[in-house]
């Protein structure tokens, strides 16, 4: 029985086991840093995470948008000052970073976390 026990702990658990990060855990992992992402393996874009849950994203274009995020339902979900529509994504902490999957969506979307960037640089916005 123990030998099968040892066995059975080896065996990787499906990643639908996985659990999402927490508005909390998301908040202690994220605050203060500017994170660029990629999806498919190609730059996707770059966003800052400031206190208070304010955030300021680009999509790698000098164009800069400012928002906030909060949780709902062990997903993060994304509020920017020129498009009100939430943006919801289950995020996951990841040996390498973390991976995000956008929910509001046919095709999945699914982010990953690259490298912690330099601050952003907003032509829109004087930097």
């Amino acid at each position: 029985m123990k030998q099968l026990a040892a066995v059975l702990a080896l065996v990787p658990l499906p990643a639908l086991a996985e659990t999402a990060m927490s508005g909390e855990e998301f908040e202690a992992y994220m605050t203060g840093k500017t994170l660029t992402f990629s999806a498919n393996g190609q730059p996707y874009g770059v966003e800052y995470y400031a206190p208070s849950q304010r955030v300021i994203w680009s999509f790698l274009d000098g164009a800069c948008m400012q928002g906030e995020w909060y949780a709902e339902d062990r997903a993060i979900c994304f509020v920017y000052d020129d498009d009100p529509e939430p943006k919801c994504w289950k995020v996951y902490k990841a040996d390498n970073g973390i991976r995000a999957e956008f929910l509001d969506s046919a095709e999945p979307t699914i982010l990953y976390e690259v490298d912690e960037s330099a601050p952003l640089i907003c032509d829109n916005m004087g930097s």
